[in-house]
């Protein structure tokens, strides 16, 4: 069960913590969010589930709960040792628990064997959503992730092209996952109260998912950097000697040298940078 507002802010004394901004900190105080994340990830007992940033243990404890076998990670040390004394404790060998940073163990550890299965199942502080979502794009591919963010990222991650929120995470993303219906989620069901609302992201990986290596990630990123930019002038210092290939691709798609990156739709990206491969 989610504690309350009062009850996060006493438990929270009890430990001598003070909330830290910089890490995100913002502790979910509203169970039904909480049921709701798990019903869109569709945790069941036995599942293979991971956690980042588990703060006091509010949805770790639905997790457990739900018969989920949770990795979670947390940079924190005060939070991680309570997590350590009282839910590891209670659900040993179900709670595998790191401490430590989500960039540096985006899966927070969880064995290879498990990794493609699992899911994933988050409060991302939105310092680190897009480093986290780009280092979980490298693969393996989790097969659900319900993740929290707040609504600028979320709504950067599911931009359609055209767009001045379409970017390069929108591409990663896209390429390997299908966005499903997923939940607004008030400011005010977080202690502190953070400044803007936030939302659940609900991705499932597709059947054929797509993984950009990072050459290929490196001259999307630069594209993007540069989008004011003509997709050719761009093109042509990122994948020199390649111009026959990518231009015709281009113009099979129907654009031409003239257009912008934003104006481009996955597809096409992913085509584009599959006959270009290799090019940094």
């Amino acid at each position: 069960m989610a504690l309350t507002p009062t009850q996060t802010r006493e438990l929270l004394a009890s430990l001598g913590h003070s909330p830290k901004r910089f890490l995100g900190q913002n502790f979910l105080v509203d169970g039904n969010i909480v049921q709701k994340s798990l019903r869109l990830a569709r945790v069941g007992p036995g599942d293979a589930v991971v956690e980042i940033g588990p703060g006091l243990g509010t949805l770790t404890g639905a997790l457990l709960e739900a018969g989920a076998r949770v990795w979670a990670v947390e940079r924190d040390r005060t939070l991680h040792r309570y997590l350590e004394e009282g839910l590891a404790a209670r659900f040993a060998g179900r709670l595998h628990l790191a401490e430590g940073d989500a960039v540096d163990m985006p899966l927070a550890g969880i064995p290879a064997d498990e990794a493609p299965g699992c899911k994933v199942v988050a409060n991302l502080p939105y310092a680190i959503s897009t480093p986290w979502m780009d280092a979980v794009l490298s693969g393996p591919l989790p097969s659900r992730m319900v993740l929290m963010l707040q609504r600028e990222a979320a709504d950067r991650y599911v931009a359609a092209p055209g767009g001045r929120s379409f970017g390069a995470i929108s591409i990663f993303l896209q390429a390997a996952y299908d966005v499903l219906p997923g939940h607004p989620v008030s400011a005010a069901c977080f202690h502190p109260r953070p400044d803007v609302d936030s939302a659940l992201l609900n991705l499932v990986r597709k059947g054929e998912p797509h993984v950009f290596t990072p050459a290929q990630k490196a001259v999307v990123r630069r594209c993007f950097q540069q989008r004011r930019k003509q997709i050719g002038a761009v093109m042509r210092e990122a994948l020199a000697g390649r111009e026959r290939q990518w231009t015709e691709l281009l113009r099979s798609e129907g654009f031409s040298t003239a257009v912008r990156a934003e104006a481009i739709p996955v597809p096409t990206w992913i085509r584009l940078l599959g006959c270009t491969s290799g090019a940094a």
